[in-house]
């Protein structure tokens, strides 16, 4: 970014070009105008949309910003800049540019030159990066090539799993006993949320084993080297156990980096509450630390520049945009995919002084998910921008269809005589087959929705009030649907069973010894790579999503 924004500088034929750097992180936005500030660029930081809306009509040569900021400003004025000389660099261009945000960005600037960057672009045919911003930049910089030119280190894998035996008698005649006050459905649908690898990778045995594991393995191969290490857990509460264990096993000192109670963060967790272990664990550390921000940077900075800790446990928070040169490990004990895992196995190929690998120790088998991703990335090398076309043809086909599937919803409540009545509204969905239908049309309009609001031009062609009421009818009937399925017996509150699920399987469920799947190898080497693929077949029996797909008994039909 820095050497482009040099270049466009310095260019005889733009007169007098504008520059405006976006990012979605507070931390990245600094990390951003710290770099130009340390290469002699004077910059500015929108602070706030109003302050940015200062900035633009100023036309301060250089600007950086969030880009939730742009939102904020247009709230504010409708303030709209025509030149043709601004060109808006955009990092981490795969997250947030497909929704409303970009749009509004794109409405203020609409003439502006957009360069996304990204080291993990989406190809998918609702989000494609190249879709949005234009097509590719040749040559573009792949991460096989960063490897060859040792801008970074190549990654080795090493995949390990935690054996385990389970009870299932005292599973089957748990959950008899515990479910025999629900449907049928709701009996489904308990299964569903429970059967899988995400609740055994929480069972306090599991993470047990798998926390004395990485415990000898970094002292075998790290400890005293003066490398760190990540440990991504499946949830906030699991973050915790990993912490707690470690520092009872007291070979490898750790630390914890999650967001607040209650945030979703991208997974489906949400916490209980204050009273709660994490609650407990969140009130500590605003009263050590005083703050979120104050709490994040300091355990960063103690991980980057002291000597403890030498694990840090995350969930979410810092997989994307956290650059640590000593960080070489990554353990595994969640499952991650796409470009989400191409973002985290990236923390640790950073280049350091005696650093010749960073790696990949996996608990949670995403063998096949790297592999996916890797496969999806590597598809860039056959990018044909034709195949543009045909992705923005079926956006506008999406775009152009979102008035008659709002108005098809509506049509469904049309014998209800007030709009505003809820209770009408669900006893009208006590109907099953009414109620399914309701499933396909909310389901249709969401789509839908989604797309358009990831469009400048809908978004400039909708007045306010109809947009608006777009996005309140969405959530209005996304939380008439909720309230049907539990009041109808199709779900259930799980927040209610997840206490008792996780305490069964802590019980229930025995790990023992830890099996190492295969040594140490290249990720960016094909044929050894492929080989373990086909090796790891013979495994498939002991992988932990094996094992979920038989912890919870067909339920008994009634």
């Amino acid at each position: 970014m820095v050497w482009l924004a040099r270049a466009l500088a310095l260019d005889a034929e733009i007169a007098q070009p504008r520059i405006i750097l976006v990012t979605d992180r507070d931390d990245l936005d600094k990390q951003l105008g710290n770099t130009f500030t340390a290469c002699g660029l004077s910059r500015e930081r929108a602070t706030s949309g109003q302050n940015l809306l200062k900035h633009l009509k100023n036309q301060v040569g250089i600007i950086t910003t969030l880009i939730h900021k742009f939102d904020k400003g247009w709230i504010a004025e409708k303030f709209v800049d025509k030149s043709g000389d601004i060109f808006v660099l955009v990092d981490e261009s795969h997250r947030t540019n497909f929704g409303f945000l970009a749009a509004r960005m794109r409405q203020m600037l609409p003439h502006a030159c957009y360069l996304g960057f990204t080291g993990t672009p989406l190809l998918k045919k609702e989000k494609n990066n190249f879709a949005k911003f234009g097509g590719l930049i040749e040559p573009h910089y792949s991460i096989r090539q960063a490897v060859a030119d040792r801008a970074v280190v190549p990654l080795l894998y090493e995949g390990r799993h935690v054996e385990m035996e389970q009870n299932k008698a005292a599973i089957d005649l748990w959950f008899e006993r515990h479910t025999a006050d629900l449907s049928k459905e709701q009996r489904a649908d308990l299964k569903k949320k429970y059967a899988r690898a995400e609740m055994l990778n929480k069972a306090d045995q599991v993470i047990y084993m798998r926390a004395f594991d990485i415990s000898e393995h970094f002292r075998a191969n790290w400890q005293g080297t003066g490398f760190k290490v990540q440990l991504v857990a499946p949830g906030k509460a699991a973050a915790l156990k990993y912490h707690g264990f470690l520092k009872d096993i007291g070979i490898a000192s750790s630390e914890v980096v999650i967001s607040p109670p209650d945030s979703r963060e991208g997974h489906d967790e949400v916490d209980e509450g204050p009273a709660d272990e994490v609650g407990r664990f969140w009130g500590k550390m605003m009263k050590r630390f005083g703050s979120e921000e104050a709490y994040t940077q300091q355990i960063i900075n103690q991980f980057k520049y002291g000597e403890e800790p030498e694990i840090l446990i995350v969930v979410d928070k810092l997989l994307t945009g956290f650059d640590a040169p000593r960080n070489t490990v990554l353990y595994l004990c969640r499952t991650l995919r796409e470009h989400t895992l191409l973002q985290a196995i990236a923390r640790v190929n950073r280049l350091h002084e005696g650093k010749a690998f960073g790696y990949i120790v996996d608990y949670a088998n995403v063998l096949g998910e790297l592999d996916k991703a890797l496969t999806l990335y590597d598809a860039l090398e056959g990018y044909d921008e034709a195949d543009l076309a045909g992705a923005l043809i079926s956006i506008n086909e999406e775009v152009f269809r979102l008035p008659q599937r709002h108005s098809d919803l509506w049509d469904l409540f049309k014998a209800v005589k007030t709009q505003h009545d809820e209770e009408a509204f669900e006893i009208l969905l006590a109907d099953e087959a009414i109620r399914e239908e309701f499933y396909e049309r909310l389901s249709a309009y969401g789509k839908t929705l989604a797309i358009a609001l990831s469009s400048e031009q809908f978004i400039m062609g909708v007045e306010e009030g109809k947009l608006k009421r777009y996005k309140e009818d969405l959530k209005r009937f996304q939380n008439l649907k909720g309230a049907v399925k539990l009041r109808y017996a199709e779900a259930i509150d799980y927040r209610d069973y997840e206490p008792r699920i996780k305490k069964l399987l802590d019980i229930h469920i025995q790990a023992n010894e830890v099996t190492r799947l295969n040594g140490p190898v290249n990720i960016f080497d094909g044929k050894t790579f492929n080989l373990i693929k086909e090796e790891r077949g013979v495994y498939q029996g002991k992988t932990t999503a094996a094992k979920a797909d038989t912890i919870m008994p067909t339920p008994p039909s009634g």
